[in-house]
């Protein structure tokens, strides 16, 4: 049974931007797993040159990355045209098993990876049960879109439990801007 513990992040930000990399890097992480849609780009969407130009830093910081999605190749190989990055697709996120071959493949501990999504139902969860941090981003919706599902809500309930918990596994002081 699970633990309502077990769907907290290890960080909030608004967007994958407002994350100071370099500072993660200085924390000791090593790795950063991301999640495709609606985390870096809007669902289905390909990369843009923002996007683009973010792995570019996150590299020169000094960080390993690898795209984990459940997307298949063909989506994966459209949206990585102009980055370098490791990626395993069709990863059955939240299963485990994903974020496991994720680091082994990075050729990093679990302690030195952080994963970055925008849901908690697969991709905190996931690396939760993984023994990885993961930092939730809020969602990319696009302005016209009325409809977020009913997950979240339950998301966004979560998020507030865990903003007013006193949780030992928040990474803090990682933001370039104010949250």
């Amino acid at each position: 049974m699970r633990r309502l513990r077990d769907y907290y992040p290890c960080g909030y930000a608004e967007s994958v931007f407002a994350i100071d990399y370099r500072k993660l890097y200085d924390k000791g992480f090593r790795g950063v797993i991301f999640d495709i849609d609606n985390t870096l780009v809007h669902h289905g969407d390909d990369s843009t040159p923002e996007v683009d130009e973010l792995f570019v830093k996150i590299h020169e910081a000094g960080l390993k990355t690898l795209l984990l999605t459940n997307n298949d190749d063909e989506r994966v190989q459209r949206f990585i045209r102009n980055i370098e990055t490791d990626y395993i697709c069709d990863a059955e996120k939240p299963e485990t098993s994903g974020y496991i071959m994720a680091v082994e493949q990075m050729g990093i501990e679990r302690s030195q990876a952080v994963v970055i999504g925008d849901q908690i139902f697969t991709d905190i969860l996931g690396a939760n049960m993984s023994g990885i941090k993961g930092i939730l981003v809020k969602f990319i919706k696009l302005p016209e879109e009325k409809w977020i599902g009913k997950r979240r809500y339950l998301e966004k309930l979560i998020l507030w439990l865990w903003r007013h918990s006193s949780c030992p596994d928040n990474i803090n002081d990682i933001y370039l801007q104010e949250r």
